[in-house]
Formats: C-alpha cells, sequence, structure tokens
C-alpha cells in the first residue's frame, strides 16, 4: 500500500487546504461507519466539533497517528478478533494515548491503552526494574481486550463499556442511577465526569477522521514501518540496547522505539527467555553476530547490576507476625510502604501471620525483632530509651513498637507532642516496659 500523498491525494487539494464539510455530509459518513459495526456511530450533533478538532487543529498529529497505525493496528485488530470485540476499538488506543506505548498520564497510567499498576496487575501486566508490561504493544493489547470485554459484559453496550473503560464502572453505574435507570451512554452523559463526556464523543471522532482521512486531505507522513516489517527473536541472555546496536544496522532510538517494554535498554538474562523485536532484515545480523554482541564492553552490564544492586539493597524476608501492619513494618526496616506493596504484589493494606514479605535495602535485620530505631538513656537506670522521629512516623505507629506502651504514654513523657507537630530526627523519650 503506497503512503505516498501525490497517489492518496484523489481529490487533488492544494497541499495545505483544509476542506470544509458540510453536517448532511457528516450524517451519510457516520451513519456509513454506524452500518459497519455494533458500537453506535450515529450521526449527532455534538460529535460535530469534536470531529473538526481533529481534522483541523490536530491534523498533524492524525498525520502522524495515520503512519504509526500501519504498525500498530494489525496486531490490535487480531487480538480484538480473536476476542471477538468489534475491530473500531482499535481506536481507542489512539484517544488513550496518541499511539505512543511510552504515554505516562499525571496520575501514572501508562502505555497504548493507559494502564494503572493495579488494573494492569490484574490483568496480568508485571512490573518490575528491568520492564513495563503496559508498555508492551502485544501484552497490553491482549489485556485491553480482555478488560473491555468484561466491561462491555457489565452494560451489554459498547459506549458504556467505553466510559467504564476511562471513569470506572462506579462513576457508570452512579451516573445510570442519577439519570433515572437509563442505560445508553447519549441518555447518562449529563451525569458523568466531565472527562468521560468528551471521551466517546472523541473516539467516534477519531474513527471518523482516520476512516476519511483522504476526504480532509490528511495522509500518512510515511516515517515509519509497517508491522511485517520487523520480526521478533527470543533472547535468553542479558544484552543491552548498545550492543545489539553495534553489530546490527539500528540504532539504540529505533531499538527502544521497536522495543519498549524494556525501560532500561536492557534486556533482562535472569527472566526467561524474552522478546526481541527487530527490523526483519536485521534478524540474521542478529543471529550471526549475537556472541560478539556478548563479548561487546561486558563489563558495563556488571557495573549496571551492581548500580542497581547498590540503589536497590540486599534481598531479605521478613515473616509477618500477629497483630503486624505494612506501615510499621516498612518503618522497622527503613523501606516505604509503597515499595513493600510493590516488591511483594500487594494490592492493598491486607497481610497474614506467616506470610514471607521480601525486603530490598533493609537496615535492620529482618529475622529478629528490629531494635525500634532508639537507644537507652545515657544517665545509666535504663528506665528511658529514645525514639529517632523517622519519615512517615506517627504516635500510634512509634507506640506500636515498643511493648507494653501507648500513644498518651509519650505524649505525657513528651510534652508539646502529639502526631501532627513531629519532625524528623526529633528525640522522642520512651519509657522502658518489659514485653
Amino acid at each position: 500500500v503506497s503512503l505516498d500523498s501525490c497517489f492518496l491525494n484523489v481529490y487533488e487539494y492544494d497541499w495545505d487546504e483544509v476542506p470544509t464539510v458540510d453536517s448532511l455530509t457528516l450524517v451519510h459518513r457516520l451513519n456509513a461507519l454506524d452500518m459497519e459495526t455494533p458500537i453506535d456511530m450515529a450521526y449527532r450533533p455534538e460529535l460535530e466539533s469534536y470531529i473538526q478538532f481533529y481534522t483541523g487543529k490536530r491534523r498533524k498529529q492524525m498525520s502522524r497517528m495515520l503512519d504509526v497505525s500501519q504498525f500498530y493496528f494489525p496486531m490490535f485488530e487480531e487480538h480484538l478478533a480473536k476476542h471477538n470485540i468489534p475491530l473500531e476499538l482499535k481506536y481507542l488506543a489512539v484517544v488513550e494515548s496518541a499511539l505512543n506505548p511510552h504515554a505516562r498520564s499525571r496520575v501514572g497510567a501508562t502505555g497504548l491503552w493507559q494502564f494503572m499498576y493495579a488494573t494492569g496487575k490484574a490483568y496480568g501486566l508485571e512490573v518490575n526494574s528491568y520492564y513495563d508490561e503496559r508498555t508492551d504493544p502485544l501484552l497490553a493489547t491482549e489485556a485491553a481486550c480482555r478488560y473491555l470485554k468484561k466491561l462491555h459484559s457489565l452494560y451489554d453496550d459498547w459506549l458504556l463499556a467505553l466510559a467504564a473503560y476511562n471513569a470506572g464502572p462506579g462513576n457508570v453505574n452512579k451516573a445510570i442511577r442519577r439519570s433515572g435507570g437509563k442505560t445508553t451512554y447519549w441518555g447518562i452523559r449529563p451525569f458523568l465526569p466531565k472527562e468521560t463526556r468528551g471521551y466517546v464523543p472523541a473516539f467516534i471522532a477519531v474513527n471518523y477522521a482516520m476512516t476519511f482521512a483522504t476526504e480532509h486531505n490528511i495522509y500518512p507522513d510515511g516515517m515509519s514501518i509497517g508491522l511485517f516489517e520487523s520480526d521478533t527473536i527470543m533472547v535468553r541472555e542479558k544484552l543491552r540496547f548498545d550492543q545489539i546496536a553495534a553489530y546490527t544496522n539500528m540504532s539504540e532510538e529505533e531499538l527502544v522505539w521497536l522495543n519498549p517494554l524494556y525501560t532500561k535498554k536492557v534486556i533482562p538474562g535472569n527472566q526467561g527467555p524474552m522478546v526481541l523485536r527487530l527490523y526483519r532484515d536485521e534478524c540474521k545480523n542478529f543471529i550471526s553476530y549475537k556472541d560478539s554482541m556478548l563479548n561487546y564492553k561486558p563489563e558495563l552490564i556488571e557495573e549496571y547490576i551492581e548500580e542497581r544492586v547498590a540503589a536497590k539493597g540486599s534481598q531479605s524476608y521478613y515473616t509477618v507476625r500477629s497483630g503486624d501492619v505494612l506501615g510499621v513494618i516498612a518503618q522497622r526496616n527503613g523501606v516505604s510502604v509503597s515499595d513493600l506493596r510493590a516488591w511483594n504484589n500487594l494490592r492493598g493494606n491486607m497481610i497474614r501471620p506467616g506470610q514471607k514479605l521480601v525486603l530490598y535495602g533493609a537496615k535492620n535485620s529482618t529475622k529478629e525483632a528490629p531494635k525500634n530505631n532508639s537507644k537507652t538513656s545515657d544517665n545509666g537506670t535504663g528506665d528511658y530509651i529514645y525514639h529517632t522521629v523517622r519519615r512517615g512516623d506517627t504516635l500510634w505507629d512509634i507506640a506500636k513498637l515498643y511493648p507494653g506502651v501507648s500513644s498518651s504514654d509519650i505524649e505525657r513523657l513528651n510534652p508539646g507532642v502529639n502526631s501532627k507537630n513531629l519532625k524528623l530526627g526529633q528525640k522522642l523519650k520512651i519509657q522502658k516496659r518489659s514485653s
């Protein structure tokens, strides 16, 4: 298929011409789209401003996305068809990420399909120091298909499923109740969050703009490759992108574009066979020169490993005891609660006695009860010890570290102190009690 605008410009527009389209034409074109899909694409006046936005102000971005779609849409369509989902849902990734697998929202949603960490985890997408599967086009697309199929099963309506993809089922259910029980997107739209009120019209407008791009004098910019110009190889060794680039006709930037999964430009060798995508013509070079790649500046791999270990710290384990809570465990070991959750694939704060938690860089031994970041008073009596306040401490947390001590005991011994005015490094007097 030619991507040359000279061949695609069948209407003989001037190169910078922005065609105008009347409402009647939009009615015919949208109703034609509507006839080809189970998704409601019928014309509504509310759609016109969104269509004008994508075919007007966003012309350059649409040109780029038409081009990039030559790479992503075939894989989207394969997965959508496998799940018996309308192929038009491929355009949802345009709305979500502008077809940028590295896209990251202000709240942390990541990848082509903009998965939050917890939702991605629920659909099998792993995140660690080497890779983020939310950025992998194939894995994330499979997860998105499963999620969309689940949402459709809740409402039996694709537009409501899309609204739930954006705002969550809770907000859609609330909008249905507030609307008096209406069960169509347009019926509940006034009761949805503002972003979601624009989300579904944007999806329909992108469908229209990319389907009728030629009619609007918009063409692919011709900078990207098609999916079938690339191929994949399974890699079992640890390899850096600069090692691969040294023995193929590919730059590190091209490797990053084809392999957004790897967050450190390193394929980890200890995770089992991993997929590497290359230009099809470069696969032979990779196979022929792989040994040379492995021997190319191998010391940099070791430096990288040492750097990661130094940053992450040594690995140890903590066995949960009755009464333990994550905040106290994290404080005792000098780590954050968010790290503790990530290292142990915890979605909330629920832990159970006997459970083993992995820790990295813990400041205290996890086999014995920690020393509570305290020291005995210097007066020789041994009646009191002192606790040094750390980030996130509350009086309740501190009291839990010392058997028989309550937060009111700490307040009594430290006049004027409460959880709201604790300061980092502050010394708190704690009365020693028998455990």
